[in-house]
C-alpha cells in the first residue's frame, strides 16, 4: 500500500473516532482528504488547477443536490408509488446527463486519462470512506 493511501485510511481511522459534535469539522477533513488525493492522483499543472478546481467544485454541488432529492424518504401515504419512481428514474438520468456534460466540460481542461484518473479516484475514495465506516 502506497504511504500516501496508508496515510488516508490512517486518517479516517482517526476521523471517525471523533465525537458527533466535531460533525462539520468532519466533513470538511474529509473533503480536505479527497482534494488531496483527487490532486495527487491527476498531477494537475499549475495552469490546469484553477480551472478543473473550479469546474469540479461547480460539478460535486450539482451532484449533491441531485443525490440529496434521490435519498429524500418517501412520505407515507403519499404520492402513488408509480410517481415516485418515475420521479426517482427522472433524478437518476439527470445524474447521468450531468455526467456526460461535465465530462465535456473536464476534457477542455484534462486530458482524457486524467478525466477517467479522476473517477477511478472518486469510486476508490468513495470506497475507502464506506469500508471505515463499516469497520466501526
Amino acid at each position: 500500500m502506497k504511504p500516501f493511501i496508508r496515510s488516508l485510511v490512517l486518517f479516517f481511522g482517526l476521523l471517525l473516532t471523533l465525537p458527533a459534535a466535531a460533525q462539520n469539522q468532519d466533513r470538511q477533513k474529509i473533503e480536505s482528504a479527497k482534494i488531496g488525493l483527487i490532486t495527487n492522483r491527476l498531477n494537475l499543472t499549475t495552469e490546469q488547477a484553477p480551472q478543473f478546481w473550479a469546474i469540479y467544485n461547480e460539478y460535486s454541488d450539482k451532484r449533491r443536490d441531485i443525490t440529496r432529492q434521490l435519498r429524500r424518504p418517501s412520505k407515507p401515504g403519499g404520492t402513488a408509488p408509480i410517481n415516485e419512481l418515475n420521479e426517482s428514474v427522472e433524478l437518476k438520468q439527470k445524474l447521468v446527463d450531468l455526467e456526460k456534460d461535465y465530462n465535456a466540460k473536464f476534457l477542455r481542461v484534462i486530458s482524457p486519462q486524467q478525466l477517467q484518473e479522476l473517477h477511478n479516484t472518486e469510486r476508490m475514495f468513495n470506497k475507502m470512506l464506506m469500508d471505515q465506516l463499516r469497520s466501526n
